[in-house]
């Protein structure tokens, strides 16, 4: 018995539907990180004559930043600022997506108006906060002159509120985007689990924490990979609310690579923090990859 294969048109097939991707993917991910290593070991000044020509340096970019002081504190601003925005992003946007997830007059609504602000370009966001944040009659000193406070706090140029002032946009701006994932999850989940934990006379609360986060666990793998994503591409709020200051108390990571490389026009160490950006984004995303694919508990 003769087996024929299969036809050139039909073995060529699944090479040409991925080809698109995949070039997308080189011209747009691979090349760009390639390229930001090979740079990253020569050193270049475009603002100095004398460095403008590269010239091969090895790890001194890397041992360069390591050892100033200031991109030490870009990198502990960079890890406060995502250890209290995810978490906080992800909690909020898992709360929120309960309390949305029932049926009732204007609910729509209430959703629309939690979701609106992920829409609103960055730019916007921030320069709405702004106006909160004025010293004089913004909306947060004066509702603490309801509580006795008298000062006009500002917020922004104050450096033990600048960091967190930009925190409090990111979650306002992003919490309803997250939400949305966390509402198509709650309403793919078995009812015959629920019911039979009211049965049992469980509530709300220990409902929530024993059995729809287990059953979401997928989805919050998702959201606080996308979220902390999110979080290490925070520039543009940083520019409109603080510009990094003050004395660089709220100057993040690629904050500080934009600075580096299109104020200071330093190719080369703008170059390894790219690198080291991307090795901490790759460290997270390949931990949370492994976390995902563990077995998971059947409710069914």
């Amino acid at each position: 018995m003769v087996i024929t294969g299969k036809p050139a048109r039909q073995r060529l097939l699944p090479y040409l539907l991925v080809f698109p991707t995949v070039l997308f993917v080189t011209v747009f991910t691979v090349y760009p990180t390639l390229r930001a290593v090979v740079n990253s070991l020569y050193r270049q000044r475009l603002n100095i004559a004398k460095y403008r020509t590269p010239a091969f340096v090895g790890l001194e970019n890397y041992i360069q930043l390591f050892n100033d002081p200031e991109f030490l504190t870009v990198l502990t601003n960079t890890f406060i600022y995502v250890l209290g925005v995810v978490p906080l992003c992800v909690a909020t946007a898992f709360v929120f997506a309960e309390l949305v997830n029932k049926k009732m007059r204007g609910i729509g609504f209430v959703r629309l108006a939690l979701f609106h602000p992920s829409i609103l370009p960055l730019v916007s966001a921030a320069t709405i906060w702004m106006f909160l944040f004025t010293p004089d009659y913004g909306l947060f000193n004066s509702a603490l002159r309801l509580f006795g406070y008298t000062g006009p706090e500002n917020w922004t140029a104050n450096p033990d509120l600048a960091l967190m002032s930009v925190m409090i946009v990111a979650v306002w701006k992003n919490t309803g985007f997250f939400m949305i994932f966390y509402l198509a999850g709650l309403q793919n989940l078995p009812q015959s689990v629920y019911e039979a934990a009211k049965l049992e006379g469980a509530g709300p609360i220990r409902t929530a924490v024993s059995i729809t986060l287990p059953l979401l666990k997928r989805t919050s793998l998702f959201v606080s990979t996308i979220a902390f994503i999110s979080a290490f591409q925070a520039v543009d709020h940083v520019f409109v609310l603080t510009g990094g200051g003050p004395s660089n108390k709220s100057t993040i990571l690629l904050f500080y690579l934009w600075q580096e490389r299109f104020e200071k026009l330093n190719v080369g160490q703008s170059s390894a923090i790219t690198v080291i950006l991307i090795i901490i984004l790759l460290v997270f995303t390949i931990s949370n990859f492994v976390v995902s694919e563990r077995k998971e508990v059947d409710y069914e």
